[in-house]
């Protein structure tokens, strides 16, 4: 029998082990491409942008690199990261846990989509100040969460998948005390998969 701790501790594993079947899985369908509009509408000319959980760096990655930006991405898997240099090898990726997130480095745009949702709680919440400490001014900010506070297990190639949410409330107090301002959020937007998706801008 799973539990949601075990499910939680194997992100990282069940995503090297199904590097390949993910990435197959996800295409090159844009299904986010308005989402990532809005949130590159708030990025100057040439901007830096941090992907955390690139994976591939496909559809994602390239989308930012085709409108000239440069990406910078990080992932916990090295399959992940292998395959986002084989897709980008002119930007730059590196394996690391957005968790330890510590690049001393600032960006226009970060970026946590389909990743930071995979955070038990207590590290979503310390993600704010991470973000915050790698975000330049007026930097954009955008990811993905669930509707409601609470834990909830999916399947990636048969095995248990983690998720978890804060509620709406702590996700506005944890952008606010950090700096950050909403622009739009969206609980399970039926244009795009039945995501929740917060969009923020650092003051």
């Amino acid at each position: 029998m799973w539990f949601m701790g075990s499910a939680a501790d194997d992100i990282v594993g069940l995503y090297q082990r199904h590097a390949g079947a993910w990435t197959d899985a996800r295409g090159t369908r844009l299904i986010e491409r308005p989402w990532l509009e809005r949130f590159s509408q708030l990025l100057p000319a040439a901007a830096a942008v941090l992907d955390l959980g690139c994976g591939s760096g496909v559809p994602i990655g390239r989308y930012f690199v085709d409108l000239g930006f440069s990406v910078t991405g990080l992932d916990s898997a090295p399959e992940m990261i292998n395959l986002f240099k084989s897709n980008l090898p002119d930007q730059v990726a590196a394996v690391g846990d957005m968790r330890a997130l510590n690049l001393d480095r600032r960006f226009n745009g970060l970026l946590a989509w389909d990743s930071f949702f995979h955070l038990a709680h207590d590290y979503q919440r310390a993600m704010f100040s991470a973000f915050r400490e790698h975000a330049l001014p007026h930097a954009a900010l955008m990811f993905t969460s669930g509707p409601t506070f609470g834990e909830a297990i999916g399947t990636l190639e048969g095995e248990p998948l983690y998720h978890a949410s804060l509620d709406s409330a702590e996700y506005r107090m944890l952008l606010n005390d950090n700096g950050f301002d909403v622009v739009a959020q969206v609980s399970q937007d039926a244009t795009c998969g039945g995501r929740t998706v917060w969009l923020a801008q650092h003051r």
